[in-house]
């Protein structure tokens, strides 16, 4: 999630070392695709006094978390991609994934799932069943169609898909789908991004439409926008230029 950086006179988090938060804050500033930043400009961005920020970069230089260049401008150091590349190899998308999906069948009582794209098809990576003894069956690995059903949809939309319903799908950043795959099936899905914010799925709960109602789902759908917010930050960062509006925009 978004950080907010703590003003030099906000007292330290419960729990927290506010001189860590500030120097997090700081390296925090730089987007994707800006290669350095001023001093003044960082200082800025992170809501604090130039000096404290001098004092902060000079610290992270010392450990090669930022470098200064002879101009005067700073960016960040070789150190923050060997932390970066450490946590690349140590990562499995499903250990941020199936967390987020238990939150969300813990809320709504539904099955939840996630799905990416593989061609024109998408197919199910994670899953955690709800505990209704009714309800929808996938199974992990099953390939299913983009054009039916709310998480193909919402695939297709954020894959940049012209016409209707995609173009409602971006502006609204979800999508309801009742019987449109199977006659019985409704579900309710949103986008999820990874890094650098390009898309890297949709999260879904599904399950049988005598009681996943139009106006269920629509009350679920919150929960699902959430949930999909939540991972996306997980995958992809901090806010930057390149989060889509139908995140940055969204509030529940």
């Amino acid at each position: 999630m978004v950080r907010n950086p703590p003003k030099d006179d906000d007292e330290p988090a419960a729990g927290g070392v506010n001189a860590v938060t500030r120097a997090l804050s700081l390296m925090e500033t730089f987007q994707a695709g800006e290669a350095t930043l001023s001093l003044a400009e960082m200082s800025r961005r992170a809501g604090m006094h130039k000096t404290t920020a001098l004092r902060l970069a000079r610290t992270l230089a010392l450990s090669s978390y930022m470098l200064q260049a002879e101009d005067g401008q700073w960016r960040l150091g070789p150190a923050t991609g060997w932390l970066g590349a450490r946590y690349q190899r140590g990562f499995d998308v499903n250990f941020a994934v199936e967390p987020v999906l238990r939150e969300l069948v813990q809320l709504t009582g539904e099955s939840a799932t996630f799905y990416v794209r593989e061609g024109n098809i998408r197919a199910c990576i994670a899953r955690v069943e709800g505990a209704q003894a009714v309800r929808h069956h996938v199974r992990i690995g099953e390939r299913l169609p983009l054009d039916k059903g709310s998480p193909g949809r919402v695939i297709l939309a954020f894959s940049g898909q012209r016409g209707e319903p995609y173009e409602e799908i971006r502006k609204r950043g979800y999508h309801l789908s009742l019987g449109e795959r199977e006659p019985e099936v409704s579900s309710v899905s949103a986008p999820v991004f990874g890094l650098n914010w390009r898309l890297l799925g949709s999260m879904c709960i599904s399950g049988p439409g005598s009681r996943l109602t139009k106006p269920k789902l629509e009350k679920y759908a919150k929960h699902v926008i959430r949930a999909a917010n939540e991972l996306s930050y997980a995958l992809a960062g901090s806010r930057s230029a390149n989060t889509p509006p139908v995140v940055s925009n969204w509030h529940p």
